[in-house]
């Protein structure tokens, strides 16, 4: 028997006959998740995702085209998911290098809850080495989102009123592969991944980030105490 997709929450909504087109969407997302992990991509069809789902084959045509562009929207929403989370631990924290820490341990926890996800992209890359509309279509959603996270460093870079240790465009690109690098060593030796390798990593990277916005928090907290004791 196929394996049983995840339910999400609002998808049984009370009252309700017909699924929205949102709703349907993620319920194969969660069934394609879960048919491709278990058997993997190449050896899994649309109709076991249709099964698994609940749905009819034509349902899954019906908001994707193929199976390839069913599996570049489960790459595509997971990163951008994955490392929007991460940043929002970044943007809620106290300081720099408790928000770098909060930013590994996020991806860290993200990389051992989602041991499928990469075993996937592993996969699909491999698949897609020899295909060039297979590899073009990865490459753009790849871009795509490295674009969001980008745009999210560039909002903290400007919210912090520091410059980021290098451009955001490349830290991106930095950010995706080293996650995802550990994410693929975690999967082989789980062990030899300590919880906060991440953060320590990402510390290192953007040391330089860190000792400027502590020298500026030095420098407004004297001119505020300057202020304060002046008659």
């Amino acid at each position: 028997m196929p394996p049983q997709a995840p339910e999400r929450a609002g998808a049984g909504a009370r009252g309700r006959t017909r699924p929205t087109r949102e709703e349907t969407r993620a319920k194969i997302l969660d069934a394609a998740l879960a048919v491709f992990g278990e058997r993997g991509i190449a050896a899994s069809s649309l109709n076991e995702v249709a099964a698994a789902a609940g749905l009819t084959k034509g349902a899954i045509y019906s908001s994707f085209a193929s199976k390839d562009e069913l599996v570049l929207a489960i790459m595509e929403e997971h990163a951008r998911e994955r490392m929007t989370h991460a940043l929002e631990g970044f943007a809620g924290a106290p300081d720099a290098e408790t928000a770098l820490a909060n930013v590994g341990t996020v991806l860290v926890e993200a990389i051992r809850s989602d041991a499928v996800w990469h075993r996937l992209l592993a996969e699909y890359f491999a698949l897609s080495y020899r295909d060039e509309d297979t590899r073009l279509a990865l490459r753009e959603r790849r871009r795509e989102a490295r674009a969001a996270v980008a745009a999210a460093l560039r909002q903290i870079e400007q919210n912090l009123g520091a410059p980021l240790p290098m451009q955001a465009d490349r830290f991106a690109v930095a950010f995706f592969a080293i996650s995802n690098g550990i994410g693929i060593e975690a999967g082989i030796d789980p062990e030899g991944v300590p919880d906060d390798l991440l953060g320590e990593i990402l510390g290192l990277v953007a040391r330089d980030f860190v000792d400027e916005l502590r020298r500026r928090a030095a420098a407004s907290s004297s001119d505020s105490g300057g202020a304060q004791a002046a008659p």
